[in-house]
């Protein structure tokens, strides 16, 4: 074990083994965590692509919900239109109301009530429904966004680490390890 790698990871003071103490050797620290922060580092130090992918995704989905709010205000424009529609049939009705006053005022009132309250039942019913296919939507878009984010920092990260550490690079420290363990084995024996 006197190759130049086994030098290379003994240049710090390793605390004994009953003891706690900071490492300040940088050479001496743990490979795997450093390459997993400078994998971070080089994946968002590069992240112009990332973030106009995601602009992009953000651009699309903003757009989706600007037609679903298009077609909600297209259906409210239609269901305006059903009451103006219901308002004039409401008229006719009330005028007819006036020939048949004496016998049929009170059927022609209950009809009209239950029309107009038809129809606002109808624009509530189709205004919750929109409200909760935006809300969907919305939340939907949120959980792609943050699903796409985090697998692309994974991949990031997965990729650094396998092209830094290689299993020779591995097996050294692995060794220098172990030796360190048996080291500190011996003197507390």
């Amino acid at each position: 074990m006197n190759n130049g790698t086994d030098s290379f990871f003994s240049l710090g003071r390793w605390p004994s083994a009953g003891s706690f103490g900071f490492n300040t050797d940088i050479l001496a620290t743990n490979l795997i965590n450093l390459s997993v922060v400078i994998g971070v580092l080089i994946f968002f130090g590069k992240g112009v692509c990332a973030s106009c992918l995601l602009s992009d995704l953000l651009d699309n989905r903003k757009q989706r919900i600007l037609n679903s709010i298009q077609d909600s205000e297209d259906l409210r424009g239609a269901a305006v239109n059903q009451l103006e529609k219901a308002r004039a049939r409401l008229r006719k009705v009330e005028i007819e109301a006036d020939q048949y006053r004496v016998n049929e005022y009170s059927a022609i009132k209950r009809e009209k009530l239950k029309l107009i309250n038809s129809i606002y039942t109808t624009l509530e019913q189709e205004e919750n429904k929109n409200n909760e296919t935006l809300r969907f939507e919305q939340e939907r878009a949120i959980n792609q966004v943050q699903q796409w984010v985090l697998q692309q920092a994974l991949q990031g990260a997965l990729g650094t680490l396998n092209s830094c550490l290689n299993t020779e690079l591995h097996l050294r420290t692995i060794s220098v390890n172990i030796g360190i363990l048996g080291a500190m084995k011996e003197i507390t024996d």
